[in-house]
This record gives structure tokens, C-alpha cells and sequence, in this order.
């Protein structure tokens, strides 16, 4: 006798199924920006910490573009749950032409910031490594801000298994394009460009993956209609707007809270940078579990909504929850039993592994809370609620989280451990306080977008 009733059997079955390509989808993402970190991570300790530094700042600025964009999601997932083919469609077109709108203003803050290294007060050997690598990885802007449109779509058709298709065709690219173009390839004529290559290997990897996510649209069948599918709308654009627009600046601000830290972490040595960018990195791998099903969850709690089921909306939210947080403890076991062997797989620097290893311990004790919070995050964008999670993450990040890690690294003399402590911290509270709202939004039918 089983005692997990059926529709929530059904219920996990089939958020199973959704996530379980896009967790692979996310894990490609991350196993592409892992080679990049392990080739540079052979070039030296400079190249490294400046390639954790040129990935923060580049990330940080692209985030905002990547809410914005997840604006869709439950729109296109709500529209379907509704039967109305034809608008999602149309709603996948407003966000490639909302990716080209984007690209412009965030490549001239990229290129802007990469003017000023010079002037913020980081390690003068770390200046020019982290320009070039910036500077290369900028054409990858416009594919990867086009290819959140696509992950929209496909993800609300329930066609994982393309992004994931699409992704490892993008990691058979980047390998030998990342270490020809790192290390030189002299029979072909390559010359080495060293931390530069790496960042141009992930721009020809996206393309790659791009063109293999929207590969099957044309065949991806659309009702007729009256409107036309590929002209702006500003009816659509605006409400796409809306809910976009408080996702971009929550990323930004969760982002921007591990960037600042990436920052201060400067402060204590490029050994101890390194240290941090490796964890950073071995946390992000894990992320992408949860961020996978938190895009599951929002997909079906957007579609519950489409049609009106508020009691499968509810339980859509809670399932994906829960058997988010149960993969994060895994991931929390395993940073807490073998730290060092995890640290040697990303550099073969001894320092930076020293530096590493107290980090991936802090990093184990707040896996749950980094999966909760993304998740019920997830479940909330499905029902188009975005303004609640900003002002939560803006008071577990900014307000409670980094000052209570500044304290502890500075005031306690834990160090860069002390500011990971108040991320764990400052995301504890978030995973709380989003799962809460969730809970009290859910209690009773949510209107559709």
C-alpha cells in the first residue's frame, strides 16, 4: 500500500519527466563553462582568478537580460495550458526580438566595465587577463540572451530532450575549440591565445547550441490565426515586460550578492580567489539541478493555471519543491565528505585547492537552502508572481546575508569563509520566505497572466 496519494504520484511522475531533461540541459551549460575553468586553471593562478573575475562581472550584467526573458515562461506555459497555440507562438517571437533589443545596451555595460578595471581597486596583475577575457566572451551575448527565448518555448512544448540534444552538441564543440584556441594548435595554424581562447570557445559553443535548439521549430506545429506570428507586438512585448523586467533585477541582485563577494574575496589573495572561484563553480554545477526543476515546476504550475486547476497548481508548487530540496541533499553530501578530490578536479594548483576546500564546506551546509529557494522561486514565476521574490531576495541578500558575512570575515576573522557563511545565511531566508508566499498565494486560485 502505498501512502504518497495518486495525483501527487502522478503529479511527481510527471514533473519528472520535464526536469529531468532540463537538469541534463543545465548540467551541458555548466560542463561548458567547466572546461573553460579547467583549461584555464592549467594556465596558471592569474588566468584563473581572472576568469572567475571576467565570468562574475559578465554574468552579473547578462543575468539581467536572462530574467527579463524569463518573463515568458509563464506566459507561453499559461497560453498553452489554455489551448492557445498560436500566442505562444507569437510570445516565443516577442522574446527573440527582446534578446536584440537587450544585447545593445548590456554589451556597451560590458564593454563600459571593462574599460574601468583599471579604476576599482583589483589586483593590478589581474587587469588586463580579465579585459581580454571579457572582451572575448561578449560576442556570446546575443545567442546566449536568443536561446532563453527558445528554452521557453520548447521547455513549455515538452521538448526537453532538444535543449538537451542542442547542449551536447555545444560540449562535442567546445573541448578541442576551448584547448586549440587556449594552448595553440600549430598543424592547423592556431595560434595560443591563451584565457582569450576560452572565451571564444564559448561563443562558438553557444551559437552551436542556438542553432540546434531552434533546429525544430519549423516543425513544431502552430494553429492558424488572424496575427501574424513574427511581428512585434506591444500588447504582448509589455505584458512579457511585466513580469520579465522584477525577474532580471532579482537575478541580478542574487547574482550581483556572489559577484560582490567574488569582489571582496579579491581583497585576500589571488590564491585565495582562486580557491573561491573553484567552489563557485562546483556550487553552480549542483545549482543547475535545482534551477532545472524549478523550471519544471513553473512550466507546470503555469499550465495548472492555464486551465483553471487550482488544486494542481498547488500541488505542482509543493512537489516540485519537494523533490528538489531531496536532490540538493545529495549534492550537500557529497561537497561535505569529499572536498579536496572535488577541488582537483577543477585546478591542479595546491594553493588554490587549500583555499577551496573550507569554502566547499560552507558551500555543503547551504545546498538545501539554494534548492528550495530557486525552486519555490520557480513555482512563483509560473504564477507570474515576480515582485514578491525581488523584494525577498533584496532583504535576504543586501540586508541580512552580506553585512552578516562582512561581520564574520572582517569582524570575526573567518575570512573568505565568513562571507560564504552569510550567503548561506542570507539564502536560508529566502527559501523560507518564497516558499511562504508560494503557500499563501497557492491557498486560493491564482488568475491567469
Amino acid at each position: 500500500m502505498s501512502f504518497v496519494p495518486e495525483r501527487v504520484r502522478a503529479e511527481s511522475v510527471a514533473l519528472a519527466a520535464l526536469a529531468a531533461p532540463l537538469v541534463l540541459t543545465n548540467l551541458g551549460h555548466m560542463a561548458l563553462a567547466l572546461v573553460d575553468v579547467a583549461i584555464v586553471g592549467r594556465l596558471g593562478e592569474v588566468e584563473i582568478a581572472a576568469a572567475g573575475l571576467g565570468n562574475a562581472i559578465f554574468f552579473v550584467i547578462a543575468i539581467f537580460g536572462m530574467g527579463v526573458l524569463l518573463g515568458l515562461d509563464p506566459l507561453i506555459a499559461q497560453a498553452l495550458g489554455a489551448g492557445e497555440g498560436r500566442t505562444a507562438r507569437r510570445l516565443l517571437w516577442q522574446g527573440l526580438w527582446l534578446a536584440f533589443g537587450l544585447t545593445v545596451p548590456l554589451s556597451m555595460l560590458v564593454l563600459g566595465v571593462a574599460s574601468q578595471l583599471g579604476h576599482v581597486g583589483i589586483d593590478a596583475s589581474l587587469v588586463d587577463p580579465t579585459r581580454t577575457y571579457l572582451l572575448a566572451r561578449l560576442p556570446s551575448l546575443l545567442p546566449f540572451l536568443a536561446l532563453f527565448a527558445v528554452r521557453s518555448y520548447v521547455q513549455a512544448r515538452g521538448r526537453g530532450r532538444v535543449l538537451f540534444v542542442a547542449v551536447v552538441l555545444a560540449n562535442v564543440v567546445n573541448v578541442p575549440v576551448a584547448y586549440a584556441l587556449s594552448f595553440g594548435h600549430p598543424a592547423l595554424g592556431i595560434p595560443r591565445l591563451g584565457i582569450a581562447g576560452a572565451g571564444l570557445a564559448t561563443t562558438v559553443a553557444t551559437l552551436v547550441q542556438l542553432a540546434a535548439a531552434a533546429a525544430p521549430l519549423s516543425v513544431l506545429e502552430c494553429p492558424a490565426g488572424p496575427e501574424p506570428l513574427r511581428a512585434l507586438d506591444r500588447a504582448l512585448l509589455s505584458r512579457v515586460l511585466g513580469i520579465g523586467r522584477p525577474i532580471g533585477v532579482q537575478l541580478v541582485i542574487e547574482a550581483g550578492s556572489f559577484s560582490l563577494v567574488t569582489y571582496l574575496v579579491e581583497g585576500f589573495g589571488t590564491e585565495v580567489l582562486g580557491g573561491h572561484q573553484v567552489a563557485l563553480t562546483l556550487v553552480s554545477v549542483t545549482f543547475q539541478v535545482a534551477v532545472g526543476v524549478g523550471a519544471a515546476t513553473s512550466v507546470r504550475v503555469g499550465q495548472a493555471i492555464g486551465r483553471g486547476d487550482a488544486e494542481a497548481t498547488r500541488r505542482a508548487g509543493f512537489v516540485g519543491i519537494a523533490l528538489g530540496g531531496a536532490g540538493m541533499v545529495l549534492g550537500a553530501l557529497t561537497f561535505l565528505t569529499v572536498p579536496e578530490p572535488l577541488a582537483f578536479l577543477i585546478t591542479d594548483q595546491v594553493g588554490v585547492v587549500e583555499a577551496a576546500v573550507p569554502l566547499i564546506f560552507v558551500a555543503g551546509c547551504f545546498q538545501f537552502s539554494d534548492g528550495v529557494q530557486t525552486i519555490a522561486q520557480g513555482a512563483l514565476r509560473g504564477a507570474g508572481d515576480t515582485r514578491w521574490p525581488l523584494a525577498i531576495n533584496l532583504v535576504g541578500h543586501y540586508v541580512i546575508g552580506l553585512p552578516l558575512g562582512a561581520g564574520l570575515a572582517w569582524g570575526a576573522r573567518m575570512g573568505a569563509p565568513g562571507l560564504w557563511w552569510g550567503l548561506a545565511i542570507g539564502l536560508s531566508f529566502v527559501a523560507v520566505a518564497t516558499t511562504a508566499r508560494f503557500a499563501r498565494l497557492s491557498a486560493t486560485a491564482i488568475a491567469r497572466r
